[in-house]
């Protein structure tokens, strides 16, 4: 199972508005259950060098099938995966990525998003995340 683009759209505009009510700007990823790039959104200002970050949040979150936050405390000196980021053509390993699921609890795609402190970014990943 795949998300849609209707679906990738919905979580873009349900994280736009949670960055807009916190006051901050984004780059929000949204990839399919393959990991591919299936939509991304630039807020007007959002930091260029955030625009890669955001897809590598959104990778790293469907190919591990956990919150990239999750994936960073297990990739500490001595956690079970340790220096994991530097696989896959570079992960990120801090929140801001979050798997997405369909209705039915199957994981369908990912979102990333980045711009902002990690735990905004986690905010609005989360914003886009559920609204599917």
């Amino acid at each position: 199972m795949n998300i849609t683009l209707k679906q990738a759209e919905n979580a873009i505009a349900a994280a736009k508005q949670k960055a807009t009510e916190i006051d901050t700007k984004m780059n929000i990823a949204v990839v399919d259950a393959g990991a591919n790039l299936v939509a991304f959104g630039r807020m007007d200002g959002a930091w260029l060098g955030s625009l890669d970050i955001s897809i590598k949040k959104a990778k790293t979150a469907r190919y591990f099938d956990m919150n990239t936050g999750v994936v960073g405390e297990l990739s500490q000196p001595g956690g079970s995966l340790y220096n994991i980021e530097h696989s896959n053509f570079g992960l990120i390993t801090f929140p801001g990525g979050i798997p997405i699921k369909n209705a039915s609890g199957d994981i369908i795609g990912a979102i990333g998003v980045s711009g902002s402190s990690v735990e905004n970014d986690h905010t609005v990943a989360e914003a886009g995340a559920t609204a599917i």
